[in-house]
């Protein structure tokens, strides 16, 4: 029970992020450049990324403890059994790739989060939408990254 606990805590999780990715990318942002002015559009996604990005915090979190949990019950299992515990492949392109999107989502919201929030608070319209527009490549590029890991996860028929 413990197992199937943690694991739908990982799934949820991953769907916030990844999930809430996608909608900024393929909904939010492409409705503001339609509907708002330059000034209203980079407040909005300012003050949407700030509460995404806390999300993905917590994402960030209950992936970590509940993927522990679950490779600490796998591995006690086998040892119970005695045998030995082999780590299937697709757990570490899962680990791997969870990695490589921390990276990014530490340099987007440490780094370029940063510096659209100093240009919104000096209504520096030109240089929030260059910040928003990197930080568009880079939550893209997190999005390819964790829809890659999603399939090699569901190929490799194991989580």
């Amino acid at each position: 029970m413990l197992y199937v606990t943690m694991r739908a805590i990982h799934l949820l999780s991953i769907v916030a992020w990844v999930g809430g990715m996608f909608f900024m990318l393929a909904c939010l942002r492409p409705a503001a450049a339609v509907v708002l002015e330059p000034p209203a559009r980079l407040r909005l996604m300012h003050a949407t990324m700030r509460r995404f990005f806390a999300i993905v915090i917590v994402s960030v979190f209950l992936v970590l403890l509940s993927g522990g949990v679950m490779f600490g019950l796998a591995a006690s299992t086998a040892a119970r059994t005695g045998l030995r515990f082999n780590m299937p492949l697709n757990w570490y392109v899962m680990v791997g790739g969870f990695v490589v999107m921390l990276a990014v989502f530490a340099h987007a919201r440490l780094v370029l989060f940063n510096r659209l929030g100093a240009a919104v608070e000096a209504q520096a319209w030109p240089a929030g939408a260059a910040a928003v527009g990197t930080i568009r490549i880079s939550v893209l590029f997190n999005l390819i990254v964790g829809i890659f890991v999603i399939i090699a996860m569901e190929i490799g028929g194991t989580v």
